[in-house]
């Protein structure tokens, strides 16, 4: 039998107050992520500067250059993405829309 809306929004609300009491376990999703990325490497590799690579896939000039310096590391959200610019960057840039 199909659950109608409101009883999807209630399960969803015990759910979480289920794992929030400690009661359910939420599975995480299976992926690696890098601990350490190169994003100098992987700018090299693109052949483009400090300030195409931030214009080009979202990030501001000062975040590429602390990262590169080591000032700064990306977190796990942005390492995912420079994991998939380091493999598939013409991906991203379809994605985003870029030319």
């Amino acid at each position: 039998m199909k659950m109608s809306a409101g009883e999807k929004v209630l399960k969803g609300l015990e759910e979480a107050l289920a794992h929030a009491n400690g009661g359910l376990v939420v599975n995480e999703c299976p992926i690696r992520v890098p601990d350490m990325i190169d994003v100098g490497a992987i700018r090299g590799a693109l052949g483009l500067t400090q300030s195409e690579f931030a214009l080009m896939f979202g990030f501001s000039i000062d975040t590429v250059r602390n990262w590169e310096q080591a000032k700064r590391v990306p977190n796990a959200q942005a390492r995912v993405l420079l994991k998939i610019i380091d493999h598939e960057p013409d991906a991203v840039k379809r994605a985003l829309a870029i030319g």
